[in-house]
């Protein structure tokens, strides 16, 4: 059988393939305003359930184009702005610190971009301070604001950490995310059962005694 375009195409979305560390974005992407994308992305969504041969007319149906196009700019994908980023307050580590700090089971919410369907589970952020310390809500927020932007794991595991190795300005950092795909569940294989688990460090998490202390401080929601 010849191995067509098409089939590559499959091919990198069944695995999560991606080269890009930052989400690759046009340089107009900010151009237009969020009411203008409202609208643009809501007259190709009433295109594309015409073409699958929905009823527009219908009185449940009839709101879905503006209902998609809405979520998709205000609520899914609203990391995609850098005008969205949180602001990541820091302090002075004034009592001197020098422990893991650890945040877990912090939700997580994102969109496959090769599929645009959900990726959910949880990221666990630890960090060990040298001059700065951060607000833990701050660690939410970010995982948060990287997390609603069309993404692969393995991307939003390194965002993630490099934000915050350049905003506590130290390299000892760890991100760890266990995500369920519905693009592995909902199609393809179709497995229900499996997760994906990846893991981004760097500075003293380098040294396995000191990861394996991180590991341990984990009590995961099952």
């Amino acid at each position: 059988m010849k191995y067509t375009d098409l089939d590559l195409l499959e091919d990198i979305g069944d695995s999560h393939y991606s080269d890009n560390v930052d989400t690759p974005l046009r340089p107009d992407a900010f151009v237009k305003s969020d009411e203008e994308k409202i609208e643009a992305i809501q007259k190709h969504f009433k295109k594309i359930m015409e073409e699958l041969g929905l009823d527009i007319t219908d009185d449940s149906l009839s709101g879905t184009p503006y209902r998609v196009a809405k979520m998709y700019v205000k609520e899914l994908f609203y990391g995609l702005n850098p005008a969205n980023k949180p602001k990541l307050s820091t302090f002075n580590n004034k009592y001197g610190y020098r422990k893991m700090l650890v945040e877990q089971n912090i939700s997580i919410d994102s969109a496959c971009e090769h599929h645009f369907l959900p990726i959910t589970g949880f990221a666990h952020v630890g960090y060990i301070p040298e001059e700065k310390v951060i607000g833990l809500s701050k660690i939410n927020r970010l995982v948060n604001y990287y997390a609603h932007r069309p993404q692969v794991q393995e991307r939003l595991c390194l965002q993630i950490l490099k934000d915050l190795q350049e905003t506590l300005n130290t390299q000892s950092v760890i991100v760890m995310i266990n995500a369920e795909h519905l693009c592995v569940s909902s199609r393809g294989i179709k497995d229900k059962t499996s997760s994906t688990i990846t893991v981004e460090y760097g500075g003293a998490f380098e040294n396995t005694e000191i990861r394996n202390e991180f590991l341990a401080c984990l009590n995961p929601i099952e």
